[in-house]
């Protein structure tokens, strides 16, 4: 195993000789948005634990940002950063309009600072903080429930989260190639302090250091897998630190429950330590497809749509599961459904047919506003980019492989 101070290799060979995307990540990442969508559908805590999705996410994401850093950091920066406003600004814009016509005033706003909650607003624009919303707000049509700001806006912590790491990665990236050890367990100590109430920082400023520490560590294994450094340890010797770590975090949180008992969402340190030994896990049998393999290779085409509308999915995942409701309503009022049995079979079962009624609702936004991540990396708009596209003036040439927004 390297020391402390052994600086790993900025561009291992096998990734030299490995350029494009490797699919075996964007699968990983797939499978994370489909296990977002299915915990706010059925509200499933043992989700957390069968597939830790944000510590995955932040993961393959450290990993792509340490690919980039082989660039001009300020030019990287700028690049992410520019691909996550517009398709924010395009939700915004949604939210902000069903907000105001449900007659939020954020001055007025009890969890907002007076006037300053008008100001708060800036993070619909830059999300260095948290986008503001009522705890309860109301509903301009029919179909949206009370608490449909805090399921829709809500989950957009994750792009403050994303935007700090992204502007720390060239410091963090440095630390890592001069001393990956403390920099990469670091974030777990952390963790241990601002996540068990050591040290309370309160609001938003909490918030968003305790998400900064909880997958920190996530975000840094990414620059130790794109650098080699899990590759160059023997795999018994990473898989079983990892089950400790993880074990850990288990006994962690059957001896300190959250709010929603063995949600891990809800346990800082148990959410930190399990995903960290998850993710190593992952990434070390990582095994770089070019392709996708076998019975694999038929959802190819899903694959690469939802990492090229990964953003878009995210952003509008919870108001699309909102929308599902109205949808579900209709069915009580199908001719066979007036006896007491068929109704309360839709009452048991309406989680599954939220869950495949979201789809369809997520394919109209990937349709309606998706391009919108094309624009942000300016590349050429496409309505349903399931297949590799082609860079714009290069049409004679072989497809490019697709790259995230």
């Amino acid at each position: 195993m390297p020391g402390a101070g052994a600086a790993p290799t900025a561009a291992p060979a096998e990734a030299a000789r490995k350029p494009g995307r490797d699919r075996y990540l964007d699968l990983l990442r797939s499978v994370a948005l489909v296990r977002v969508v299915a915990y706010h559908c059925f509200g499933w805590a043992w989700l957390t634990v069968v597939f830790p999705s944000m510590g995955v996410m932040f993961a393959l994401a450290g990993s792509l940002m340490a690919r980039s850093l082989e660039r001009p950091a300020a030019s990287v920066i700028r690049g992410r950063i520019r691909r996550l406003l517009p398709p924010l600004w395009a939700f915004a814009a949604v939210a902000l309009v069903l907000l105001f016509a449900g007659g939020w005033d954020p001055s007025q706003d009890p969890d907002q600072d007076g006037a300053w909650g008008w100001a708060a607003l800036v993070n619909y624009v830059f999300p260095f903080g948290a986008p503001p919303f009522p705890a309860e707000a109301g509903a301009p049509v029919d179909w949206l429930e009370p608490s449909w700001a805090d399921q829709a806006v809500g989950p957009l912590w994750y792009l403050r989260a994303y935007l700090w790491f992204v502007i720390a990665s060239p410091l963090l990236l440095w630390a890592f190639r001069r001393a990956p050890w403390p920099t990469l367990l670091a974030p777990l100590l952390l963790t241990a302090v601002v996540g068990t109430g050591v040290l309370t920082i309160p609001g938003e400023t909490g918030e968003a250091v305790t998400d900064f520490a909880v997958y920190g560590a996530c975000w840094v294994l990414g620059f130790a897998h794109h650098d080699g450094l899990l590759q160059r340890i023997p795999r018994y010797v990473s898989v079983s630190l990892a089950s400790l770590v993880m074990a850990f975090g288990l006994w962690w949180a059957s001896a300190h429950p959250g709010p929603e008992g063995w949600d891990l969402n809800g346990i800082p340190l148990a959410q930190a330590t399990w995903s960290f030994g998850f993710v190593v896990i992952l990434l070390q049998y990582s095994p770089s497809w070019r392709e996708l393999p076998g019975r694999l290779a038929k959802w190819d085409g899903l694959v690469t749509l939802s990492n090229n509308r990964a953003v878009t999915i995210y952003l509008w995942h919870n108001l699309a599961i909102t929308a599902t409701a109205p949808v579900i309503d209709l069915a009580y009022r199908l001719p066979f459904m007036e006896s007491d049995r068929a109704s309360a079979a839709l009452d048991s079962t309406s989680n599954v047919w939220m869950f495949a009624l979201v789809w369809p609702l997520l394919a109209l936004a990937v349709l309606a506003v998706g391009w919108v991540e094309d624009v942000a990396a300016k590349r050429r708009p496409r309505l349903w980019p399931a297949r590799p596209g082609r860079p714009a003036g290069r049409r004679g040439r072989a497809p490019a492989a697709p790259h995230r927004g």
